[in-house]
């Protein structure tokens, strides 16, 4: 009804420092209930061009500041996003059907945090110099910004991820046409009312909503974009490959992972075991650095099988909007349905389900019944070339497996296509050292997980991506270098 769609938030492009409206709309669902509550753009190439147009018209103004003019800025819009954590907390939790608690504590802290981390580290910079005495010469590189930058995000952490590549992008003089996920647009959309206030001068961020399809390709095939910086799937990432090949395009890809947590005999289950829920578990099993593929020595695989699976019953899922819950909903429909697909795969393949889909019966709200939920899931007794054991879930699904020995153990970890991160349980610390080298891994943590300092490479090997990003990884993408050399 007319009241009805009157009542839903209805989205705008962000072109040039100003809301745009669009010219038709997608429907975008609150995962916790099921119903459309917001109208996202479905932009296309109309409008991209008009984006990739202001930001290319904001270059030169943007690039010429010091670092030090951007890095106020950026740090004017964390303080303001800060200011308002808690409103684009509830924001992210409705828009994406992750708790409250995760958003609040979470993804808009690191938001904030991305922001000032890039504030603070182009500051830092530095450039090579050498000397060539007998030949009279003296060579030294200088950096520039490359231009407009094209940032595609995903839906798993909407705005920790925008953030993520936003910051580097326009902290190193460049301007930005970003692409959020069609499916949590809200948190960018709400980004975008704040970058007057910071100062940031029009042009120099702008948002254009829609699916990777239309939105995406147009963006990704527009001549005057020279960088994509893209998180999502491998099968995306092989699009944008094909599509910008043509135009010699810088590409830095962060993509999906299968990631291992290999758990020793001699592993501190006390700590392992919390900290290995949250690996499988947190929000809804939706980031690429959750484990998925738990293989547990066998003197302690009974042992901690029992352990893992009771705690993983304690989990409550539910209403994201309470606090008392773990878990919240998944993004869609759809996915969803994926999901527990890979679940029925495994149970016809022989495999047990110990606790989760399809065992326990999960008890929801009233207004909660038609929401996407699912139940931490953990299956055992799986083969390694199972599909649940090879592709990428991106749920609360989680495989646990008994192996011998350490050799096994490396050979079988690294049998996937994927290689972004590993987890290493063990006190040992001569085998850390040898597991984490072997590992074909971007990331490994060991006796811990997800404990990020940003200054370091992150990223992933094989079908996990292309490039790495962090405080100096992120500056050599994001910067074009060049070679001076003067004779004296």
């Amino acid at each position: 009804t007319m009241a009805q769609s009157k009542a839903l938030l209805v989205l705008e492009n962000f072109i040039g420092g100003k809301f745009v409206p669009c010219s038709s709309y997608i429907d975008s669902y609150n995962p916790s209930t099921g119903d459309v509550y917001c109208k996202v753009p479905d932009s296309g190439k109309e409008e991209v061009e008009a984006a990739v147009k202001a930001a290319k018209d904001a270059f030169p103004v943007w690039s010429s500041k010091t670092p030090l003019e951007r890095s106020q800025i950026l740090n004017k819009l964390a303080d303001l996003i800060e200011h308002d954590l808690e409103a684009f907390a509830q924001a992210e939790s409705k828009d994406q059907g992750k708790t409250i608690t995760f958003a609040r504590t979470v993804d808009i802290p690191r938001a904030v945090y991305n922001l000032r981390f890039f504030a603070s580290s182009i500051l830092h910079h530095v450039t090579e110099c050498t000397e060539m005495t007998a030949m009279g010469c003296v060579n030294y590189t200088s950096r520039a910004p490359v231009g407009v930058a094209g940032l595609i995000s995903p839906w798993n952490l909407p705005l920790y991820l925008l953030t993520w590549k936003i910051a580097p992008a326009i902290a190193c003089g460049n301007t930005v046409v970003a692409k959020p996920s069609e499916m949590t647009s809200v948190t960018a959309w709400m980004m975008c009312k704040l970058l007057e206030k910071a100062g940031v001068p029009h042009g120099v961020v702008n948002m254009v909503f829609g699916t990777g399809a239309k939105a995406g390709e147009a963006l990704v095939c527009h001549p005057d974009v020279p960088l994509i910086s893209f998180t999502g799937s491998t099968l995306t990432a092989q699009r944008i490959t094909e599509k910008s090949a043509p135009h010699c395009k810088r590409l830095s890809l962060e993509l999906g992972g299968k990631n291992p947590a290999i758990i020793f005999d001699d592993a501190d289950l006390s700590q392992c075991i919390p900290t290995t829920l949250r690996s499988s578990f947190a929000n809804q099993g939706e980031i690429c650095l959750c484990t998925s593929r738990i293989f547990v020595q066998r003197g302690i695989y009974n042992e901690f099988l029992k352990r893992f699976v009771a705690e993983a019953k304690k989990w409550k899922t539910g209403n994201p909007s309470d606090p008392t819950v773990n878990m919240g909903a998944l993004i869609s429909k759809e996915h969803l349905e994926k999901v527990r697909n890979y679940v029925k795969k495994a149970q016809a393949e022989g495999a047990k389900v110990l606790c989760g889909e399809g065992v326990d019966s999960l008890a929801l709200p009233p207004d909660n019944q038609k929401g996407y939920f699912m139940l931490p899931t953990v299956i055992t007794e799986v083969k390694d070339e199972s599909c649940c054991m090879q592709e990428e879930i991106f749920g609360p699904v989680t495989c646990v497996v008994a192996f011998d020995t350490e050799e096994e153990v490396i050979t079988r970890a690294n049998g996937v296509k994927y290689g972004l991160a590993a987890t290493v349980w063990s006190s040992n610390v001569g085998r850390v050292h040898r597991v984490a080298h072997r590992l074909q891994s971007g990331l490994v943590w060991t006796n811990c997980w997800l404990i990020r300092d940003l200054n370091l490479p992150f990223g992933g090997m094989k079908a996990s991506g292309i490039g790495r990003e962090g405080a100096k990884d992120s500056y050599e993408f994001f910067t074009e270098v060049k070679t001076i050399t003067i004779k004296h």
